[in-house]
């Protein structure tokens, strides 16, 4: 069969081009398409009575680890080496050059390299790929300037859910199909995001809901195609997988990334019951004890507002962080915190009363503090309230809460600020934070920093390994 006998074949059915020629690399063999994948492909090449794609606006949004990044790579390569006409070129987006680099542009290189139909004349460099012919696949950083005048056959962006700054929605405007080529789309790969923060996502998902319903889950009309699936569409999506990613993730987070569902940005941050299962109305303060490591988190305020302490340990036999003991620090109408004689002397008594490992505090806050505590020998660590450890810390204490492996003696004041306690989602990860100014729920962040602080203590050197955990 001739080459353009083949193409004419191919360009027919561009199913059996995915499934003839493309090879998965994690088999090594031609890839077997998910259900969702073929009705998806079935309508996206219909090329209209002008020569040109019916739909240029293509959305593919299913649950996390769908194979949506695969897909993509495939997507690009079909219509690429099908209908790319001379010299065409396909460019990969997404929220950053490292994403666009490691995720459907990867994915699109081991395919090239897996499939010999494609990896005789290629050429592959960091974020270029040239095959023979003069296709070329280029993966970009989030610069929409440098974007401007693309004039690609497809370009695909990768978890549209996290574009939300002007800067990102520039760019996706940048790279608009071109006129001047007959076959040339846009598709977005994602599952859901925010409400009011993935604006852009969620215009083009309310758009795709008001086309016609071609089939499950599936849209289109007025130059665009959706696919949005709320439930598994592979096969490794398991019901034991799902049941596993529930009790994993937070339920905002899980109605997001498993069932594809937008959220608000604010959810509560833990459930009470499970708060309260981490209760022990038979544990109370611990007095001292120096053969007791403790870690300790410190969560200061600058102004009028209050400062809460807590002090952890870990017991390895239940492989629990327990709650040692905490002080809140509130400020009168007479008198406002006086860090030298309440936090400070706080932390000299628990270094006399217990093996105190480290003090974790935010050095924006307690700068003073930590250099006269230091020249006393108590070990303070800074621990900058970033949104990356702002996310760590409260992953940690989400996880510890879930697994019922913290522990906490009964208090009236803990309790009422954990549920006060919020999550508050972002396109950089999420921090715990509080609904109203009025509520107080420092000792939940302190208790939170002093919680990490214990895990990653464990993996530390001169750790006592014999230490057991206290027994009451």
């Amino acid at each position: 069969m001739s080459r353009s006998t083949k193409l004419a074949r191919y360009r027919a059915d561009p199913i059996l081009f995915v499934e003839e020629v493309l090879i998965d690399p994690a088999t090594g063999k031609p890839f077997v398409l998910l259900d969702a994948e073929r009705r998806f492909l079935g309508h996206a090449f219909t090329i209209g009575p002008d020569g040109r794609l019916l739909y240029s606006e293509l959305i593919y949004a299913c649950p996390k680890k769908s194979g949506k990044t695969t897909f993509a790579a495939i997507f690009v390569m079909t219509i690429l080496v099908l209908f790319g006409d001379a010299y065409p070129e396909a460019i990969c987006a997404a929220n950053d050059y490292e994403q666009s680099v490691g995720r459907v542009f990867a994915a699109i290189k081991r395919i090239v390299e897996c499939s010999p139909l494609l990896r005789a004349g290629a050429k592959i460099i960091a974020d270029k790929i040239t095959l023979a012919g003069g296709a070329v696949i280029t993966a970009i950083p989030s610069n929409y300037a440098s974007a401007a005048g693309a004039n690609a056959v497809i370009v695909v962006f990768d978890e549209l859910w996290a574009y939300a700054n002007e800067r990102l929605r520039r760019l996706f405007d940048e790279l608009v199909p071109p006129p001047t080529r007959p076959i040339a789309c846009r598709l977005t790969v994602t599952y859901a995001g925010f409400r009011g923060e993935s604006a852009l996502l969620e215009e083009l998902y309310q758009r795709g809901l008001k086309q016609s319903h071609l089939a499950t889950n599936l849209y289109a009309g007025e130059g665009m195609l959706m696919f949005w699936s709320h439930d598994p569409v592979a096969p490794w999506q398991t019901a034991a997988w799902i049941a596993d990613m529930r009790r994993s993730l937070r339920p905002v987070q899980f109605a997001r990334m498993i069932e594809n569902r937008f959220v608000d940005v604010e959810s509560s941050f833990i459930d009470m019951v499970l708060w309260d299962e981490c209760t022990d109305a038979c544990i109370g303060h611990m007095v001292a004890d120096r053969t007791v490591p403790i870690w300790v988190g410190v969560d200061a305020s600058v102004t009028h507002d209050s400062t809460a302490l807590a002090a952890v340990t870990w017991c390895k036999d239940q492989q629990q962080v327990r709650l040692v003991t905490h002080r809140i620090f509130r400020p009168s109408p007479n008198r406002e915190i006086d860090f030298a004689v309440d936090v400070e002397q706080t932390l000299r008594d628990l270094n006399r009363r217990f093996a105190l490992r480290a003090v974790w505090y935010d050095p924006f806050q307690m700068a003073a503090s930590s250099q006269r505590l230091l020249r006393e020998g108590v070990p303070m660590k800074e621990y900058p309230q970033t949104i990356g450890n702002l996310t760590a810390m409260g992953e940690n204490l989400f996880q510890l809460i879930k697994g019922r492996n913290l522990l906490v003696y009964p208090d009236e004041e803990i309790r009422l600020a954990v549920s006060r306690a919020i999550a508050v989602e972002g396109s950089r990860g999420w921090k715990i934070a509080k609904d109203k100014q009025s509520h107080q729920i420092d000792i939940v962040i302190a208790m939170g920093m002093a919680a990490l602080a214990c895990v990653k203590g464990q993996a530390k050197p001169g750790f006592d390994p014999t230490y057991a955990g206290f027994q009451d």
